[in-house]
């Protein structure tokens, strides 16, 4: 569990930069039409910012998914995958694997992570719906 937290703390900044960067993208007159047509700030916020920056929101999560999917550094220091191994992730799995020879299995997990990887990322996109709008 505190592996799962400490890499949280890791990719907060990241992820910041990411969504502060998609924020400095919208315009600002967007916003002041929105005030002119009579919307609060809430009403702001879910109908002109976050469709805004639903392609921003969908990179970081992608980029923090495939993080959390390969995770190894900080689990091989700071436990080792243990104790009893209830610290493994996929690529400490497959580590182990190399380690011991094993290199067909090794392989084999490396590829599975690969491929949970590319098919959340397809998925991601897939679901993202991403689009371009004709304003008429």
């Amino acid at each position: 569990f505190s592996v799962v937290i400490s890499d949280v703390w890791k990719t907060t900044p990241f992820m910041t930069i990411i969504i502060l960067a998609g924020l400095s993208t919208i315009p600002r007159e967007i916003y002041k039409q929105a005030m002119i047509d009579g919307t609060n700030f809430i009403e702001r916020f879910f109908k002109v910012t976050l469709p805004l920056l639903k392609p921003v929101l969908i990179v970081a999560l992608l980029f923090r998914t495939i993080d959390a999917i390969r995770i190894f550094d900080l689990i091989y220091v700071l436990t080792g995958g243990g104790p009893g191994g209830s610290t493994t992730s996929l690529s400490l799995y497959a580590y182990n694997y190399y380690v011991t020879g094993d290199f067909g299995y090794g392989s084999t997990v490396s590829v599975i992570v690969f491929l949970a990887a590319g098919l959340l990322s397809v998925l991601y996109i897939k679901f993202g719906r991403f689009r371009e709008e004709v304003v008429k």
